[in-house]
Parts: structure tokens; sequence; C-alpha cells
């Protein structure tokens, strides 16, 4: 509850934390909106791929022309601008660079990335989710040995949910599910960036003209980042996916403690400490009213008859019983909050939620019949979506994680609706984010699949 007072006290000294960000897409713009305007924070340097675009995104958030440069990191440093660069290693290594934000959104970048903040000793707020669940366990080792603080980023919902749970726990209640709520119906698992306008509502034009990336939104719609993001979570805290996926069951914010419970209570669940989405959509398409379609929630249980009657004392919405309870979040706001996760890594060495398990896994599944041959296109694309499954039944079937699921050739065709497994694939065996992700697997699977071993 302190980060304003310690941040304005870096201000008055002079010694802003200072922060490079990787990837200057929507996540990035969004943060940059709000950085300019927090006292004790400085953007030294932005890095994406199209010089450009991160020119763009410092003028569309405020930035006036004289405020970023097109000089070394250390210069920017030096007259307290902000420097614009293509290159992310460079901006990693920049003499004074403290919080390195990774956004890029691509699993092998995002993975190299973070070596490099190991390598340079700074710390890294993972951004991006697709890296965190391909080999975020094993990234979070390597930073604690490297002295640095990964963290998962505040304002998106896998770190507000963390938080959630976070609070549950340490007031001592049993979490019985978290998750968040989304829009969704089982026909969306095989949409396409070619039919996920029309699941908006939207035309192809307008969507061009918003700046909507087809693929990013498909992911959003066919499930795959939701399974992303609650995988997320699972190895942030420990709860568990339920054995069959994601339910994604119709649900308002009224009913959150009545559905997400056991089914031997009466609700959805297969078992307690689980995470779950839940949809605004009842499976006929009808919205439902009081949704939670862009926020979290956690449902927790009363330990005793005493608890359950503060429940009602104090008016928090049950199910019949009086047992189980639920709060949530009706919105989140993604990067316009990342500043609590900056000053929280930087000011406390404090993660906003980090993976400490490998309980949870994100794998391939395919959206239609795939032939011999087929290349898969990875998260948001026309042949495969990510379901989430746990760790274990993952390495035991031998599961192609959706993170690498981008450029493989199948050998072999593949059914609607089946798994893709390694054997099904040819693989590159040189890239350094499989090899990072089959020495976790290795790691972690030793002496059991669920638990890291070393």
């Amino acid at each position: 509850m302190n980060l304003y007072t310690l941040l304005r006290e870096r201000q008055q000294a002079e010694q802003p934390i200072r922060v490079g960000i990787i990837g200057a897409g929507k996540f990035a713009s969004m943060f940059l909106a709000q950085a300019r305007r927090t006292p004790g924070i400085h953007i030294m340097a932005v890095c994406d791929l199209d010089w450009e675009r991160a020119r763009s995104a410092l003028m569309t958030t405020g930035w006036q022309q004289q405020q970023f440069v097109a000089t070394n990191c250390e210069d920017a440093l030096a007259h307290g601008t902000t420097h614009i660069t293509e290159d992310a290693e460079k901006l990693i290594a920049a003499k004074g660079m403290q919080v390195v934000v990774e956004a890029t959104g691509d699993p092998a970048a995002g993975i190299r990335h973070a070596l490099a903040c190991c390598e340079y000793r700074r710390h890294i707020v993972m951004v991006n989710v697709e890296a965190d669940v391909l080999a975020g366990p094993l990234l979070a080792r390597r930073a604690q040995e490297a002295g640095i603080v990964y963290s998962l980023a505040y304002g998106d919902q896998p770190a507000l949910i963390t938080e959630l749970v976070d609070w549950a726990q340490t007031s001592g209640f049993d979490v019985v599910c978290a998750g968040k709520g989304t829009k969704y119906l089982p026909e969306y698992h095989s949409s396409t960036p070619d039919t996920v306008w029309d699941y908006y509502g939207l035309s192809a034009i307008e969507a061009e003209r918003g700046g909507m990336n087809p693929r990013m939104f498909n992911s959003f719609l066919d499930g795959t980042k939701s399974a992303i993001e609650m995988a997320a979570v699972s190895n942030a805290t420990g709860l568990l996916p339920q054995p069959d996926g994601l339910q994604f069951p119709p649900c308002s914010t009224d009913d959150l403690a009545s559905t997400l419970k056991p089914r031997s209570d009466g609700g959805v669940l297969r078992r307690k400490g689980v995470v779950e989405v839940v949809s605004s959509l009842h499976r006929d398409g009808t919205e439902i009213a009081n949704d939670l379609r862009w926020g979290v929630y956690i449902t927790f249980e009363a330990s005793s008859e005493y608890t359950s009657r503060c429940f009602r004392e104090y008016g928090l919405v049950t199910d019949d019983t009086g047992r189980y309870c639920a709060l949530y979040r009706p919105s989140h706001l993604i990067g316009l909050e990342l500043g609590i996760s900056i000053a929280s890594v930087a000011l406390r060495g404090e993660a906003t939620g980090s993976p400490k398990q490998f309980v949870a896994d994100v794998v391939a599944v395919a959206k239609r019949d795939l032939d011999e041959g087929a290349m898969l296109d990875g998260e948001g694309g026309y042949t495969v979506w990510g379901r989430l499954m746990p760790a274990g039944d993952a390495l035991t079937q031998g599961a192609l994680p959706i993170g690498l699921a981008n450029g493989p050739k199948l050998k072999r065709p593949a059914a609607a609706g089946s798994i893709v497994r390694w054997d099904d694939v040819t693989v590159d065996l040189g890239d350094s984010a499989l090899r990072l992700r089959q020495h976790m697997e290795e790691l972690m699977g030793q002496d059991s699949p669920l638990t890291p071993s070393a």
C-alpha cells in the first residue's frame, strides 16, 4: 500500500526506476500512456522490430517529440529522454537498465529475452504469457539463481487472479476456484482469422481500421488465450486444471458461488482447488445478465459455521448453503496498471505473480482434419487451438505445447479435435525455445510430472 510513496521518494532523490520495453503493441502503449505521468519511473528505452511502430506508440500515447531520441540508451539515461531501438539485446544490456518489460507475445522471443535478463541481471516483467506457459517455471528458477525478479504483469488477468488467490489464502480461506470471464461458445474452437470478425460483429475493414490483429483476437475467441492465462495462474498458485480442461460454464456474477463449487455440492467442478473460465453467453448464444466477460473472480469456502455466519452478517453473496462465497473484480485495465508490477519488482523485490511449479500446460489440438504434410500455424491460426491440461497428463501423452506449434510439419494426419503430439510433427532441434522447454520437461518430470525436482 506504500508503492506510490516509495515512487515519490525515488523521484525526489532523482533516482527513478529505469525501465525498458520490448514490443510496442497495445499492452506497451497502454503502459506508456500512464508511465509518462507516474513519478519515479523513467522509460529508458522502447524496442520494436519496426522502429516506426515504437515511435507511433509514443506519439499516440501523448509523448512529445523532444521526449524520445534515436541515440544510444546511455545518452537517453544521461539526458532523461527515451531511446527507440530495434535491438532488444542492446536494450537489456544498456548501462543503468533495471526492469525489462517483455511484451512481444512471441514465446521464442520472450524466452530469449528472459535469459538475456538473467545474464545481465535485469528484473523482468513477463507480459508475454505465451512464453511464461511454455517455459516459465524454469525461467523463474533461472531468474532466482541470477538474483533478479521474474514477474507476471499486473493489469493482465493472470496477475490479478493470482492476487485474489494470495488474498484468500493469507486470510485463511480455502480457495475453491479462481479464474476469469470471457465470451465463449463451443463452436469458437474452430474459428480462424477469416471467420473471427463475424463473431465480434465487425467487418474486416472495420477491424483493420481499428488496428486489430485477426490472429490475436482469434486466440481470444477460440479458447487458446483463456487456456494460456489459466495455465499461468495454475503454475503461479498451485491451483490445478480440471482433468478435462476448461469447461467455460455460463455464469453471472450473482451465481459464481453457486456454480464454481464441487459437483458433490451442486456446482460444476470435479474437485476443489482448480481454475476455470466462465462464459458470458448461454449455450444458445444469448447474453447472460451481469456477466463477468472482462473480469476475474475467486470462490472460497467458510471453514466453520461462525465464518459462514460472518459472510451473511456482512452481506456477502453466497450459495444457498452459506458455505461458498465469491469475490470478483468486474474489469481489468491491462497495460494501464502495469506500473504496479514495475514498482513492486524494483522497490520491494516482489513479483506480482510468478510461476512456482509446473502443474498446467496448454497443448495443441487440431481445429479440423489435417493432412500429412500440413504446416501448423500456432496460436490464433487456422490449424490448431490450445487446450488446458494438467502438466502430468500432457507429459504422459507426449502432447505438443501450443507455444511450439507454429511452423512444425505433420508427419501423419491429425483428426479434428485430436491432440497433436511431439511424435506427430517434425521439429527444429536447434531451436533454443524448444531445447529449453525439453530441458524443463526433463527437470520437472524426473520424480513427478507435476512438481519441480531440481
